[in-house]
């Protein structure tokens, strides 16, 4: 996935790597939250990929977003490399395998650094560290609370008040954070900048490991040192379909969210009006999936599977990036519940993520389309979050993006059916291309931000 070349429209005076230096059309970049979307941004601004972009907004939604993304937490993404094709990588956080007795609330093992780690250093362009700088330096610093965030937090702000290190961060004066106020993280600020300094392996077999897996300990957590050790994300195939003249590539199990929303996309290809029948077969997809699991293509090309239902899921997030030359990610990121386990490991500003052993994991949904040719240009990206509505938030959008045609793109024309929300960029002539015909869209119900095309 390459950088900004001699072919770029680059700012007059302005430096590779300086905010300005690409000027004209940018890509795009579609979040949950505003200032982690800005932070990506800036980072298409100065010359980075989509990957680059992606990797400083997952770990800038850590600090902004804490309800949803963290490095207690994890996800998985897709990424699209122009006139290559489309990989996963998951970085789901998984149960410990060897939980500590005693645990009263039982955390995941993190994921989240590894995983965008990997992500970078198989597609990235700019340094690691310069993609940390950002979420340290909002963490450090502070930045206003966001609609995004302070919704979040009013919906849970009784339990993780009782937490003493949660409550220092998020309830300053004993009282929730407002819209618009400061929100300072010091103690996470500190752990951003060891990752930066000393690497994302000091988090899983270094001097942070052990500090983590000690205060996890503390606050109940139960994680031990050889859990982060072995805690590795694994790159794979995506779970495909045709679609035209495109190719859809959807997150392949464990995040089988993918293969939800694949299902609901099977439904709502023949009958976009059908989104109730969407969601009955994205469920019973997924409930089948997690009883036996099995043949993702198999099970998408299963008749009528019964009616069926799966427990209380926890909340998600997404989040999309294109870059000028046409590469795309799209993540889905988790802490297996609002702020995960409520408890912040002492010392290191990480609110633990729930365990799925503990919480029930959601469905992570994310696809890219692409054209299907031996060069193929990319075409849109969706993700979808809302517990059991995020399969059919993301099929239905995507639907909308490729039966869209010519510019200018008008992404997200029918709401997604209530819990489901919607992130997308679509290009409707293809890109590389005429760039006048891409748009993206983020939920008008959320509070997210979708920016692009130009500085």
């Amino acid at each position: 996935m390459s950088g900004t070349s001699v072919g770029d429209i680059v700012g007059v005076g302005k430096q590779n790597g300086e905010l300005g230096y690409v000027s004209g059309f940018l890509g795009g970049v579609v979040a949950d939250e505003p200032h982690a979307a800005l932070v990506a941004r800036d980072v298409l601004s100065a010359g980075g990929s989509a990957v680059d972009a992606a990797v400083a907004l997952g770990f800038a939604l850590t600090v902004t977003l804490p309800s949803r993304a963290g490095l207690g937490g994890g996800g998985a993404c897709l990424v699209f490399a122009a006139h290559e094709g489309a990989e996963a990588v998951s970085f789901l956080p998984r149960a410990p395998a060897h939980p500590m007795p005693g645990s009263s609330r039982p955390a995941a093992v993190p994921m989240l650094a590894r995983g965008l780690f990997a992500l970078h250093a198989k597609y990235g362009n700019r340094t690691f560290n310069s993609l940390l700088g950002p979420a340290e330096q909002l963490a450090r610093e502070g930045f206003t609370a966001s609609r995004a965030f302070v919704t979040d937090l009013a919906v849970v702000a009784g339990p993780l008040a009782a937490d003493p290190a949660a409550s220092a961060i998020f309830f300053p004066n004993g009282r929730p954070l407002q819209e618009g106020a400061p929100l300072l993280q010091p103690g996470l600020a500190g752990t951003l900048s060891q990752l930066r300094q000393s690497g994302v392996g000091d988090l899983y077999q270094g001097a942070l490991a052990h500090l983590l897996a000690d205060n996890a300990r503390d606050a109940g957590g139960g994680l031990t040192a050889a859990d982060l050790r072995d805690a590795l994300p694994s790159f794979a195939p995506p779970l495909t379909l045709k679609a035209g003249d495109d190719e859809v590539a959807f997150l392949p199990p464990p995040a089988d969210g993918g293969l939800a929303t694949a299902a609901a996309f099977q439904v709502l290809r023949h009958d976009r009006s059908a989104l109730a029948a969407a969601g009955d077969r994205a469920l019973a997809v997924a409930a089948r999936f997690r009883q036996g699991g099995g043949d993702a293509k198999a099970l998408l090309a299963s008749g009528t599977l019964p009616a069926s239902t799966l427990p209380p899921l926890a909340a998600s997030t997404t989040f999309l990036t294109l870059d000028r030359r046409g590469n795309a990610v799209a993540c889905a990121l988790t802490m297996n519940n609002l702020f995960g386990t409520g408890r912040v490991a002492p010392g290191t500003g990480i609110l633990l993520a729930a365990s799925p052993a503990w919480q029930t994991p959601p469905l992570l949904s994310a696809a890219i389309a692409y054209s299907a040719d031996s060069s193929p240009d990319f075409r849109a990206a969706v993700g979808g979050s809302g517990q059991a509505g995020a399969p059919v938030a993301a099929a239905l959008a995507l639907t909308q993006a490729l039966a869209d045609k010519g510019a200018p793109a008008h992404p997200l024309s029918t709401p997604a059916p209530e819990p489901g929300r919607a992130n997308v960029i679509q290009c409707n002539d293809h890109l590389p291309g005429d760039s006048a015909a891409c748009g993206q869209a983020t939920d008008p119900r959320g509070f997210g931000l979708a920016v692009g095309s130009a500085n």
